[in-house]
Formats: C-alpha cells, structure tokens, sequence
C-alpha cells in the first residue's frame, strides 16, 4: 500500500502540477474568446431559461428534464467542497485563493457550456432505450477514438467511488456527528439504505429527488452563510479587497498570515479549489445534462454557465467571505477544512451556527453520493454493458458505508489521494476532446444565435 501511494503521489503531482492547472485555464479562455463571451452574451438568457422555464413542459428528445439534469449535476459539484475545500484552499493559499477561484469561474462556464453542448450534440440511446452521453461519447462519435473514451469511462468508473463517494460518506457522517452526535456508523447504515432506495429507481429517481433536495440545501446554506456575512456587512469590502489584494501581493505582511502564504500559492490553491468545485473541464457533469429533454444543444449548455455560476461565484463566495469578514482566517491560524468555516458560522451564530454548518455540510455531500452515482454507472455501462448496473448499485452502496465508517486520517487522506489522480486522468483527454472540437462548438453556437434571431428559439 506505501509502494502504492508513493506512484499515486508522484502521478497525483504530475496530472495536477502548474501545466494541468495552465490547460484547464487556458482552455477556458480560448473557448471563451472564440465563442464571443457566451458567459456575458448569455448571462440573461441563461436566468430566464433556468428560471423561467420551471414546472413548464420541455421540447426535445430526452430522458429527464433540463432543471433535473441541472439539480442532479448541482447535486455532485455542490458538495462538501463548497464548505472544506474552499476553507483549504484559504488556509494554503491565503485570501487572494478566492480571487483566483473566480477567475476560474468565470472561464470555466464556458468550459462547462461547452462539455455539455457537445454532450448533448453526441449522445445516444442504450440498449434500454435510455439516452447515455458524455465525454465518451463525444470522444468516440466526435473524435472517432474509441481508445480514448474507453480509458475516460474507467477513469470515471473508478474516481466516482473516491470523489463521488466514500470521501462524501465520510463527510455526511462527520457532520452529523459534529453537530448532533450521532456515530458514524449510525450515519453509514442510514446514509447507505437511503442512497439504495433513491439509486434503485434509476436516473428518474435520483433526478426527482435532487430536483426537491438541490434547491431547498442551497437556499437553506445561502441563508445560514447570508446571516453570516450581513452581521459583519462593514467587513465585507475590506474582505473582498483582501482577496483582490493578495492574489498578485505576497500577504506576509498581514497580521496573522500563515508561513508559506504566497502569491503562487494563492493562484494555484484557488485555480485547483475552483476546478475541484464546479468540475468545469472534468468532463462529469455532461453525463447527466446529455440526458436532458431539450431542443438544441446550446441550450443546454446554458444550464452548465448556470451551474457554475451557481457553485463557485455564489455559494462558494458566501464560505470565502465569511471566513475573511468575520477574521477566522487570521484569528484561528490552526484550523482548516471544515473546522475553518464552522468557527467562522459559530463566531455569528453560535451553537445554531454549528447545526446550519453540519446539516448543510451533511445535505451536500449526500446529493454529491446521488449524482456522482450516475456518472460512475454511465462509465460503468459504457465498458461493460446493461448487465453491470445492478453489480455497481451493489458496490455503490457497501462503499457508502465503508466511506462514513472508515474514519478520517490515513484512511481518508490516501481516497483524496486516489480520487485526485483519477480527476487528473479524466481532465486530461476530456480537454483534449474539448479544443479538438471547438470549431464543432462554434459552429452549435452560430446555429443557436441564428435561430433565437429568427424566432425559431424562444
């Protein structure tokens, strides 16, 4: 096992060094730059259709609706990332971190738009009769590499039980047992027979209840992490300008900051936390947005700028600034993690501050279990067939349990590990698939623009 993660760490250094964090960047840009700033050109558009659409039947071919496709996808990118992972990447990187996650952001929705605009453009139905689409897909009828959409759908296979799974597991029993003290392996059971009953009814399933449970888990977060940020509203531009500040200053001149604080540090932590967070060029997310009854690709794409922008410019702005306006960061030196963000809700909210963290923490990263299912069986189905489906339900759930029981330390570090290196793996040729086609794109789009001009898109 030490040989093991010993390759896994060097590998792990290489998929995730300056030049993957550059090629995520960079691909954003360029994407951004040919298809003529879709993020701003479709900033309204992208509120009236996701909105304004709600409860109303959806044109098109498809499996589940376009706002299902969207809840489920919000519902594996929203998860304990928002909370721990952006309070890491603070405590490593400093406040510029937040900066360089927006930054991200901001490119990472047309990355985002354009997985799964091509996504949709290139899925198809399975022996079932149910549409399956994604990055493999596009790789093997867009690309014509088979080769490389097989080694994607075993990347995927396999991350999702790491990232997808025993890794929230263990976050959902954690949080429950900080705020409520209920044992691990109480959460484990209990997690795991109610992930089985919602997997167990398939894709239309998981999209009906994270329809119900995406929503009501951001509001009930947005609200707990408002509060926050009101009660210390006079904090909040001295925040942000830290953030601003610090991104391209070295912030060891700040009270409190923490050795190894740097500006490479804050770019790279914010570029990778930024990316761990929204998936924007990971190529997960479009399985499910293929899925999606819906008129034209571009479309859809829409909801993948949403998604984004739903993830890190709201909900992960609200646990940045309220680590930086309430002084946690500076003030406590020592916690990371979730512990980070926790003080930072208590210090306002006190004990009721510890039970909207947890619950949220725990409700976050029991959606991520849901969503990161269906990725991990479309990868499955992809290499194996139909007949694999009831073997990786099963498996799905003893990991459910194993994840929240496991505990943390050695255990927990060596999932992150793992789970990292294959993230690495599927970013890789998932952005080789996006440039090649970026004509493709720009093509759907001009089609797209066309048609909205003509009224023939509402």
């Amino acid at each position: 096992m030490e040989t093991l993660m010993r390759i896994n760490g060097i590998v792990n250094g290489f998929v995730w060094g300056p030049p993957m964090l550059a090629l995520l960047v960079g691909t954003g840009i360029y994407l951004t730059i040919i298809l003529g700033f879709p993020q701003v050109r479709y900033f309204g558009f992208m509120f009236k259709e996701v909105l304004g659409k709600l409860g109303k039947k959806a044109e098109g071919e498809g499996t589940i609706s376009s706002f299902g496709a969207l809840a489920t996808a919000l519902a594996s990118t929203v998860g304990s990332g928002n909370v721990a992972g952006v309070a890491t990447a603070l405590h490593l990187g400093g406040p510029g971190a937040l900066f360089w996650m927006w930054v991200t952001a901001v490119f990472g929705m047309t990355t985002k738009m354009t997985e799964v605009a091509l996504a949709v453009r290139f899925r198809e139905k399975d022996a079932a009769g149910n549409w399956r689409g994604g990055t493999m897909y596009v790789m093997e009828k867009g690309l014509g590499q088979k080769w490389l959409a097989w080694l994607f759908a075993f990347f995927t296979t396999f991350a999702a039980f790491g990232i997808g799974n025993a890794i929230q597991a263990n976050s959902t029993a954690e949080a429950l047992y900080l705020g409520y003290g209920v044992p691990h392996w109480v959460s484990g059971i209990v997690v795991a027979v109610l992930v089985a009953l919602v997997i167990l009814g398939g894709l239309k399933r998981i999209s009906d209840v994270t329809t119900y449970l995406v929503p009501f888990m951001a509001i009930f977060y947005i609200v707990g992490g408002l509060i926050v940020v009101f009660m210390h509203i006079d904090m909040v531009p001295a925040a942000i300008g830290q953030a601003v500040k610090y991104a391209f200053n070295d912030p060891m001149a700040m009270p409190g900051a923490i050795a190894g604080w740097s500006v490479k540090m804050a770019l790279t932590k914010g570029v990778a936390r930024g990316v761990f967070s929204n998936e924007a060029g990971l190529g997960s997310a479009p399985m499910v947005h293929a899925t999606a009854i819906v008129d034209h690709p571009v479309r859809q794409g829409c909801y993948g700028l949403f998604e984004v922008f739903t993830d890190t410019l709201v909900v992960c702005s609200i646990t940045g600034i309220s680590i930086l306006a309430t002084g946690t960061l500076t003030g406590s030196p020592d916690l990371t993690g979730a512990q980070l963000t926790l003080t930072a809700f208590q210090s306002v909210l006190g004990k009721t501050g510890v039970m909207v963290l947890s619950a949220g923490l725990a409700m976050f990263a029991f959606s991520t279990i849901l969503g990161w299912y269906w990725y991990g069986e479309t990868g499955a189905t992809y290499i194996f067939g139909l007949k694999i489906t009831p073997i990786y339900k099963a498996l799905w759930i003893l990991v459910v349990v194993v994840g929240a029981w496991g505990g943390g330390g050695e255990f927990l570090s060596n999932i992150w590990n793992l789970s990292d290196t294959m993230n690495g793996l599927m970013a890789a040729p998932n952005l080789i698939a996006l440039l090649w086609l970026s004509n493709e794109m720009r093509k759907l789009v001009k089609d797209f623009d066309a048609k909205r001009k003509q009224g023939l898109i509402k």
